[in-house]
């Protein structure tokens, strides 16, 4: 016979890495049992949107890379497609291959991160992770060769990239291309049959399709549910339209099916930057674009890019001066954090932190 207690409202957070300090949710409990939960956001105050419009186009990419800080390459992405749409820019032909270049690797290193921190919250102390940062060191350091930046890289510009690739970057990167099959094979050989990993995460946290896409929600949290939406295949920007890969989907929506869509996803970015590779032609890196340039008055554009966490969009607008009137962000995590009460009503304390760990959020895109 289930004995029911008083419900009562927790106060928890932060769990996640990448939450530190600026999340908590506001939980009602009846035992381990949630009832409700309201996340609550907004502490870290960037005020990104309204600084761009204080800043020259080409200075407001340096914001961009501190939106979602472990994929700031797909930052830069939309942010110069939307200022390319804009001011009537045509970036060169190696500029966009080096950004596919660039945007897929960071894919695999975002997706490394969510994945080393998802067995990090059900307890798996350090070894995941450590196997997951191992190969994420070895595209930072060819970003580091790309343009001297790890983290926060400003490679992109409207018009292609910083500067081309340095002669060492191609035989580090052909050396990782090797080698990186081998170590998702490795994870997925240790991780996907593990029985922990399976009871913790097969039917947790089930997100429905039509409550994802009512939500907007996009990425990977919106292909775990089943629905094949891809902007690199829906609306391709850059050379993805020259380009032949998959869109892994789950079936359930469940945590199971985010972490191994994301697993997939790292497959299918080797296989882009493979093409990419074999199809680069020879020419400038970045169209002659001055550095500080007026887009028509009241011209206006919205760029988006397939991030890593989903729908990453930049609304700007002109008023012929040489910074934005405007600059509005449709950040994934945001919109994510929406369906953040579907997926954890009706489940256990101990499955929220493994469901918020599995929706990949980071706040630096959501309080901007």
């Amino acid at each position: 016979m289930a004995t029911r207690t008083e419900p009562i409202t927790v106060n928890i957070g932060p769990q996640h890495p990448s939450t530190h300090g600026v999340f908590r949710m506001r939980v009602t409990f009846d035992g381990e049992d949630i009832l409700n939960v309201e996340p609550v956001f907004g502490y870290l105050h960037r005020g990104s949107e309204k600084l761009a419009e204080e800043r020259n186009y080409t200075q407001v990419i340096t914001l961009t890379d501190r939106l979602d800080y472990v994929a700031s390459q797909t930052n830069n992405q939309a942010y110069c497609i939307a200022v390319e749409k804009l001011a009537g820019i045509q970036p060169t032909e190696r500029g966009m291959y080096l950004r596919v270049i660039a945007a897929e690797l960071q894919r695999i290193a975002s997706h490394l991160v969510a994945t080393g921190f998802l067995l990090q919250d059900l307890g798996a102390f350090a070894t995941p992770l450590m196997y997951c940062f191992r190969e994420r060191e070895r595209i930072l350091e060819m970003f580091e060769m790309l343009c001297g930046a790890r983290i926060t890289v400003s490679y992109m510009r409207p018009g292609g990239v910083f500067q081309d690739a340095p002669e060492d970057f191609w035989p580090a990167l052909t050396t990782f291309l090797e080698d990186m099959p081998g170590y998702l094979d490795e994870l997925d050989m240790l991780l996907t049959g593990n029985e922990i990993i399976v009871g913790r995460t097969f039917d947790v946290g089930v997100l429905k399709p039509e409550i994802a896409i009512n939500g907007s929600v996009s990425g990977p949290i919106l292909r775990s549910t089943g629905v094949r939406w891809d902007i690199r295949k829906a609306d391709p920007y850059d050379i993805y339209d020259r380009i032949e890969f998959d869109v892994p989907i789950g079936t359930r929506g469940d945590n199971w099916d985010r972490y191994k869509v994301r697993l997939e996803e790292m497959r299918q970015s080797l296989r882009i930057v493979e093409q990419c590779v074999a199809q680069i032609p020879e020419g400038p890196a970045r169209a002659e674009v001055p550095f500080v340039f007026r887009p028509p008055a009241g011209a206006e554009a919205y760029g988006r890019v397939e991030a890593p966490k989903g729908e990453l969009g930049f609304y700007l607008v002109s008023d012929g001066t040489i910074a934005p009137y405007r600059c509005k962000i449709r950040s994934p995590s945001m919109i994510n954090l929406s369906v953040l009460s579907d997926i954890l009503v009706g489940y256990k304390l101990a499955d929220l932190i493994v469901t918020f760990g599995s929706t990949d959020i980071n706040m630096g895109e959501v309080d901007r």
